[in-house]
């Protein structure tokens, strides 16, 4: 039956390329004998369309490689809000020991760690020498140096908490008043933190279940205004200059969110006596965009001795494991159950590696940006104080001398400039989205062609492999055919004398040419 239905009916069946909707094909594939089918025109609709095709793949292939380079951008928007979560603040004495709280053990311990003492613990010669304007406090250092019939104490606790505890500067002496949008507010209000400054004090920390403070208005007396008291006269004496030696009087500041740790040494702003100083500062909440897009991290990423990943205290994760690794011990600001470092170990380890670790060019401390971060901008302005007619007054209510408040006390307020916040967002700049419209948009531009069309292209070379299998199946089964005939005929009788003419019918339709093929 094959057979018999002849090459035309088998033709009628076969796929076109002509019929498929891409611009340009059916010009190609149009017949010797069509309309306008002359040689010449084909080949120019055929260099024509692979010249469109060549602009295609080109145009295709750089905006490809575009998108493969992950590029990014930024966009900055200012949001208003009714109210803020006001930041937590962290204060330091720019000194972290008071001198006139040393104790004969303490000095025996820590005397030659903080510049007091010689290596045989006798009393350094400079030292007096900067005490003989006050007599009475040199006395009593040499006193406190002389250890003939001294019993030192079997244990020290080393540079700890407690030590630093002890010895530093008090928030109840300091802190000479205090108001939170008018109200008052005190040392309860704040909880203690150890730094680089030794003792220091963070204000609306969040800790021990105390609420966010938040505010609703922006401008000076709408935050957080304190007044401090130095102690300028309890600093330790300076004499010579070390890595640690600082020369300034006063506090250092830094204004962070409560999730972040301070690094006050690094990024804290200082704060000096006689005068007071106004912060406006400004919310920014900053939006990063991970790998490969950007090289933030996961603030879900915990670290060691931290829950929340940050910059400071990836810093601060880091440095400690440093000095435990290498010293066997850690310094009064690092987390962790490591001992603390005993005076020796501070002098001689623990110091060095870490002014080590903050100069060599190293990967051991690669703390990458968090994927969100909140930080503060900060505008800072000063007016001296105390002016001429509020002396007086002064004078007479904290019981101090002009010059002991000029030198010893300041004023420190910090406001948010407006009720605002800003959002500063690394984005994606070129998605899959853009990339598919922008390649549907060449091939509509130079082959006219769109996801159905090249559908049809795919139909269409699945139909021609169909049609050709079908072919070569066809072929082998009427060959099978064809000896069976043969054989047939030999057994059988011949009957060719009552047949009177013969007829030829065709085995196979003939293959066409490549051109019958495609078109």
């Amino acid at each position: 039956e094959r057979a018999l239905q002849g090459p035309g009916v088998a033709r009628r069946g076969r796929p076109s390329l002509s019929r498929a909707k891409l611009h340009g094909l059916r010009h190609m594939c149009a017949g010797r004998t069509a309309a306008g089918g002359s040689f010449q025109r084909r080949a120019l609709w055929v260099l024509a369309f692979c010249t469109s095709l060549g602009l295609l793949l080109s145009w295709s292939s750089n905006r490809l490689l575009y998108w493969l380079s992950f590029p990014s951008h930024t966009r900055v928007h200012r949001e208003w809000s009714r109210q803020l979560p006001f930041p937590a603040v962290t204060v330091c004495n720019n000194n972290p020991l008071r001198f006139p709280r040393l104790s004969k053990g303490d000095l025996y311990y820590a005397g030659h760690w903080l510049g007091l003492l010689l290596p045989n613990r006798t009393a350094r010669p400079l030292v007096s020498e900067l005490l003989r304007g006050d007599e009475p406090r040199r006395q009593w250092f040499r006193k406190l140096a002389d250890f003939r019939l001294f019993l030192p104490p079997r244990h020290f606790e080393g540079i700890s908490a407690a030590f630093m505890d002890r010895l530093g500067h008090q928030l109840e002496d300091m802190l000479l008043s205090c108001k939170y949008r008018g109200e008052l507010c005190g040392p309860h209000n704040f909880s203690s933190v150890f730094t680089k400054y030794g003792k220091c004090y963070m204000f609306n920390s969040g800790e021990d279940g105390k609420p966010l403070l938040t505010t609703v208005k922006g401008g000076t007396g709408n935050g957080l205004e304190i007044m401090l008291d130095i102690q300028q006269d309890e600093y330790l004496p300076i004499w010579g200059e070390t890595e640690e030696t600082t020369f300034e009087a006063g506090v250092k500041v830094q204004i962070h969110s409560q999730s972040e740790p301070p690094f006050i040494q690094e990024l804290g702003f200082g704060v000096a006596p006689g005068f007071q100083t106004f912060v406006a500062t400004q919310e920014q909440r900053l939006t990063y965009l991970p790998p490969p897009w950007g090289e933030c991290r996961s603030s879900e990423m915990g670290l060691d001795f931290f829950p929340v990943y940050s910059i400071t205290a990836c810093r601060i994760d880091c440095e400690t494991r440093y000095i435990v690794e290498n010293c066997n011990c850690r310094m009064v600001h690092m987390p962790g159950d490591a001992p603390f470092c005993t005076p020796e170990q501070h002098k001689e380890c623990a110091e060095p590696a870490l002014g080590l670790l903050a100069e060599k060019d190293s990967n051991y401390c690669l703390c990458r940006t968090p994927c969100n971060l909140t930080r503060y901008n900060k505008e800072l302005s000063m007016v001296k104080i105390p002016s001429k007619t509020s002396a007086k007054y002064l004078e007479k209510k904290f019981n101090k001398s002009e010059k002991y408040i000029s030198e010893n006390i300041l004023v420190l307020d910090i406001f948010f400039e407006a009720l605002n916040y800003e959002t500063i967002e690394q984005k994606k700049a070129y998605e899959v989205a853009a990339l598919l419209g922008d390649i549907g948009g060449q091939m509509g531009l130079f082959i006219g062609a769109s996801i159905l069309t090249i559908l049809e292209l795919f139909d269409y070379i699945y139909e021609l492999i169909k049609e050709k299998l079908l072919d070569l199946l066809g072929k082998e089964e009427d060959e099978g055919s064809h000896d069976e005939n043969v054989s047939t005929c030999d057994t059988m009788p011949n009957h060719s004398e009552t047949i009177s003419h013969t007829v030829n019918v065709p085995l196979q339709t003939a293959l066409g040419t490549l051109e019958e093929i495609a078109c």
